[in-house]
């Protein structure tokens, strides 16, 4: 089921939407939708805590270290380009 939302806005910011829609080629309800979409699933993002953890998850994992000039020419004998 929908439901019908009402906003009202300064003309500015209703100026900028339509804008946005007609550069997009999109209804101005499509646009506003999508933002609402948009700014709910940043709501969902993760908490500092589970950020930092997720951080110290990936330091666990060893990479390629080295010589940034050694590396750099590696990657381009890689491709060919050395």
């Amino acid at each position: 089921m929908s439901k019908r939302l009402q906003v009202i806005l300064p003309d500015d910011e209703y100026r900028a939407v339509a804008d946005a829609a007609r550069r997009q080629g999109k209804p101005v309800a499509r646009i506003v939708r999508e933002s609402l979409r948009r700014a709910l699933a940043e709501e969902t993002e993760l908490e500092p805590e589970q950020r930092i953890a997720a951080v110290l998850r990936f330091a666990r994992f060893a990479g390629p270290t080295g010589d940034i000039d050694q590396i750099l020419s590696e990657i381009e004998s890689g491709r060919g380009l050395a």
